[in-house]
């Protein structure tokens, strides 16, 4: 979960084992794993999650490492297991955090400040969690899709159902004035269709959504508010992936769309996909949470292995759409191609906002890409055969190939790792698995 784009849940919501603030306090462990923490604190600077950790007899660290592995479910199971607190002892942990109220000046002038912003007017709001919980609400409730697109119908973070989040990003936008040339509701094919399948009006699900702008706690409110089924939801996203290609007639319509945008990409293959081909062009951006960035082993970019690949990641990091990938200095691949050309990674951002083509980049580097061919070609076998030299390279190189498929033992270099990843980490965004 990537807490720059979106609040924890509620300290106030007890799903997980009955405990407040123990959702929460999850969310924010999986964003310290994945880097996406923004400007929220856990573990031990955060006042919350110290006093969860230790009803929960757990050090951050330990509860970290199994938000990382395990569901939440079972990360409930295990809190309350090594929690051995009674019934009565959870409830009286829970009501004294309800309705604790701010215990200094500053945590009080916290609350009349949120409220001047968030909320003139109101008079309810006195306890920390709805401090906390407006100001989670101010900061994420308005989506500006006049700035960047909503996510890939792909996305399943609400529900469990292809589009909801999409959708959700649209209901915002339209509540706050900011839809641009996006269509919401009733005006949406996808998202009428989406909603006749919830059984839900348009008016619902934007209030819903622009109340809860965490997509999980969107998703328990579209649980509680449909007749759809785990089931009818996977059968709603077997259809929904395949739009396109699951019928003759869709077939030519969607034929008939992909010729009119982009002839030549015959890798889009449905309308999700051409949905996502849309938002990008539209917004001139590159979005790695959508695909991912160009092949290692491409040499159309200057002659060099993965300079194309690093220039989609340096764009892509730019306007925070890097999902999953790493940049400049925080990757081993990149630092080498930097140093190969005498760059600084600042030096090679600055460069790309001043140079929106490859053709662009080729030229501002040139010099620096008038290498003797025989030096060119070193370093580019170089690249390629990179692989681990020591027993924790080894060790991450492995668990990454097992991480995709478990059965590529042959692989042995970072390129081909990347390859494979690049494979089936999108295989199973647009399977949902």
């Amino acid at each position: 979960m990537d807490l720059s784009k979106q609040p924890p849940r509620r300290p106030s919501n007890p799903i997980m084992g009955g405990i407040v603030a123990l959702a929460r306090m999850t969310d924010k462990a999986r964003a310290a794993n994945d880097e996406t923490l923004g400007a929220y604190l856990y573990g031990e600077t955060s006042g919350l999650d110290k006093e969860v950790l230790e009803f929960i007899n757990m050090k951050a660290e330990a509860f970290a490492e199994a938000a990382a592995s395990m569901d939440d479910a079972a990360l409930a199971a295990l809190a309350l297991e090594r929690a051995g607190k009674s019934a009565a002892q959870i409830a009286a942990f829970n009501k004294e955090h309800l309705e604790r109220l701010p215990q200094d000046d500053r945590h009080r002038q916290l609350v009349v400040e949120r409220v001047a912003k968030y909320a003139p007017g109101r008079t309810d709001i006195k306890t920390v969690f709805q401090s906390i919980e407006l100001d989670d609400w101010g900061l994420f409730r308005d989506t500006d899709l006049t700035a960047r697109p909503p996510r890939s119908p792909y996305v399943r973070s609400v529900a469990g159902m292809m589009a909801v989040a999409r959708m959700g990003d649209k209901a915002r936008a339209a509540k706050c004035g900011k839809i641009g040339e996006y269509k919401y509701g009733e005006d949406s094919g996808l998202d009428e269709g989406i909603l006749e399948a919830l059984g839900i009006s348009a008016a619902d699900f934007a209030e819903a959504a622009y109340q809860n702008p965490n997509d999980l706690e969107l998703g328990e409110w579209v649980k509680a508010h449909t007749k759809l089924t785990q089931a009818d939801i996977s059968t709603y996203n077997a259809g929904r992936s395949l739009r396109g290609i699951n019928t003759p007639e869709l077939r030519e319509r969607f034929l008939q769309r992909r010729n009119a945008m982009c002839p030549e990409r015959t890798d889009i293959t449905t309308f999700s996909d051409l949905l996502d081909y849309d938002d990008e062009k539209s917004f001139g951006l590159v979005d790695l949470t959508r695909h991912a960035p160009r092949n290692p082993y491409d040499t159309n970019v200057g002659g060099l292995v993965s300079l194309g690949r690093m220039i989609d990641k340096a764009r892509a990091t730019s306007k925070g759409l890097q999902g999953a990938y790493w940049f400049g200095t925080d990757s081993g691949i990149d630092r080498g191609l930097l140093e190969f050309l005498g760059l600084s990674q600042e030096e090679f951002v600055a460069a790309l906002e001043k140079c929106p083509t490859d053709e662009a980049v080729v030229q501002w580097l040139g010099a620096r890409l008038q290498k003797p061919q025989a030096e060119i070609d070193a370093f580019n076998a170089k690249m390629r055969n990179y692989g681990p030299t020591n027993d924790r390279g080894w060790g991450f190189l492995r668990g990454a190939v097992a991480k995709s498929d478990a059965s590529r033992t042959e692989l042995t270099t970072f390129f081909a790792m990347m390859v494979l990843d690049d494979k089936i980490s999108f295989a199973r965004l647009k399977a949902g698995v």
